[in-house]
C-alpha cells in the first residue's frame, strides 16, 4: 500500500509539474475573462457551440473508442516512405499575387490583394505537448519560422495543440504585425509575451476594421479547445477575412451544421472557403467533418472555389492518411472548385483553368 501510495504521489507530482510548463499556456484572468463571462456564447463555466453536440457521438461510449483506437485495424496511417515536396519561397512572392501555399494540416499562408496571412502554424514537428508523440510524416514539416516574412495577420482559429504551436509562436513574434484570434486565446500568447496591443480577439458575431477597406470577421464552428485539464475556456472560431476585393473564409476545425448555411446567407458568397478535411471518425463526427461534408459546407457558404486542409502531415484519426483527399475527389460528382495542391506548392487560387495533380495517389 506504501509503494501504491508513492507511485500515486510521483504520478500526481509529475503531472502537476508537466502542467506548470509555458506551452500548456494560461486560463483566461482580468478584464478577459470578464469580458468572456459576458459574452452569450459562455454557460456554465465554459464556451458552448450553438447546436448541442456531444463529444462522442450517441451510439458509442469512451471505453469502446478507446479500445478501437488503441487496439483497432489500422492501415497505411502513415505513408510507406518520406514524402518529397518543394516549398516556395514565400520572401520572393510580388506584392500583386494572390496565392495560397499549403504548409500540411492546417497551416498555410496566403497573400490577399497584398496582405500577408499566416493560419495555425505548426512547425515543431509534433502536434501534442510532448515532442515523441504525434509526429508529422516524414517529408512534411519543409517550413520553418525562418522562412516565413514580415506578417500583416497571424490567424490562430483554436487554442488545440495541432493548431497553435507554442515553439512556432514564439518564434514567430517578431515577425507578426496583427494577430487574429477567439475570445480567450489571447491568455496564451499574452502568457507567451505577445503584446496586447497587437491582438485582435473576438467572439463568435463580432468584427474589426483592420482599416483600408479590409475588414475580419469572427463567426461560429462547431468544435471545442482546450490545452490542459480543463476544456473550453476559448472559443473556437471560423474566420471572414473581407478585401475590397475578395471574401475569404478560414473555417478552422468544425463539424458539420447549420451555421454554414446561416453565414453563407449573411455574406452571400465567398471566393474561396478552405475547410477542413480529415482527422475524422464516426465517434466524433459531430466535432470534425465525415467525407462528403465539407462539400455540403461549401454549397451551403456559396464559395466559388475551396481548399481542404486538415490532412496529410499528422495522424490524429484513424483512417489512412491519403483517404480524406481520395475521398474529396471522389464525392466531387458535381465539379465543384475543389483545389489540392501539393505541400509548398504556390496556387493562384483565383485561377480556375489550372489542374493539380492527385499527388496522393502515387505515394
Amino acid at each position: 500500500m506504501i509503494i501504491f501510495l508513492i507511485l500515486i504521489g510521483i504520478v500526481a507530482l509529475s503531472t502537476f509539474l508537466i502542467l506548470r510548463h509555458p506551452k500548456f499556456g494560461k486560463a483566461p484572468s482580468g478584464e478577459r475573462l470578464q469580458r468572456i463571462l459576458k459574452s452569450p456564447h459562455y454557460k456554465n463555466g465554459k464556451f458552448d457551440n450553438l447546436n448541442p453536440t456531444p463529444q462522442l457521438a450517441e451510439d458509442t461510449s469512451m471505453p469502446e473508442v478507446l479500445f478501437r483506437f488503441l487496439f483497432g485495424k489500422k492501415e497505411n496511417l502513415r505513408p510507406s516512405q518520406k514524402l518529397s515536396f518543394s516549398k516556395t519561397n514565400l520572401k520572393e512572392i510580388t506584392t500583386d499575387e494572390n496565392v495560397f501555399i499549403w504548409m500540411g494540416h492546417s497551416s498555410y499562408f496566403m497573400q490577399i490583394d497584398g496582405k500577408k496571412i499566416l493560419v495555425d502554424p505548426v512547425f515543431s514537428g509534433n502536434a501534442s505537448p510532448f515532442s515523441f508523440t504525434t509526429k508529422a510524416f516524414d517529408g512534411t514539416d519543409i517550413y520553418s519560422v525562418d522562412d516565413i516574412p514580415e506578417l500583416d495577420y497571424l490567424v490562430i482559429t483554436h487554442d488545440h495543440w495541432d493548431h497553435l504551436d507554442y515553439e512556432t509562436v514564439k518564434k514567430l513574434q517578431p515577425k507578426v504585425k496583427k494577430v487574429i484570434t477567439g475570445l480567450g486565446t489571447g491568455e496564451h500568447l499574452e502568457f507567451w509575451n505577445y503584446d496586447p496591443e497587437k491582438i485582435i480577439e473576438l467572439d463568435w458575431h463580432e468584427q474589426s476594421d483592420l482599416g483600408n477597406g479590409y475588414q475580419v470577421y469572427c463567426e461560429p464552428a462547431r468544435h471545442f479547445s482546450g490545452r490542459g485539464l480543463k476544456r473550453d475556456q476559448a472559443i473556437w472560431a471560423s474566420f471572414v477575412f473581407e478585401t475590397p476585393n475578395q471574401r475569404i473564409y478560414i473555417g478552422g476545425d468544425s463539424g458539420y451544421d447549420d451555421h454554414f448555411k446561416k453565414i453563407g446567407e449573411k455574406y452571400g458568397s465567398f471566393d474561396l472557403a478552405i475547410l477542413e478535411n480529415g482527422q475524422y471518425n464516426k465517434d466524433w463526427r459531430y466535432i470534425h467533418m465525415m467525407p462528403g461534408e465539407n462539400i455540403k459546407a461549401m454549397k451551403d457558404l456559396n464559395a466559388k472555389r475551396m481548399i481542404p486542409v486538415h490532412s496529410s502531415k499528422f495522424a490524429l484519426a484513424t483512417h489512412e492518411w491519403n483517404e480524406p483527399l481520395e475521398k474529396i475527389t471522389q464525392f466531387n460528382t458535381e465539379n465543384q472548385r475543389i483545389i489540392t495542391p501539393k505541400i509548398g506548392e504556390k496556387a493562384d487560387y483565383l485561377n480556375d483553368t489550372k489542374i493539380y495533380e492527385q499527388w496522393w495517389e502515387k505515394r
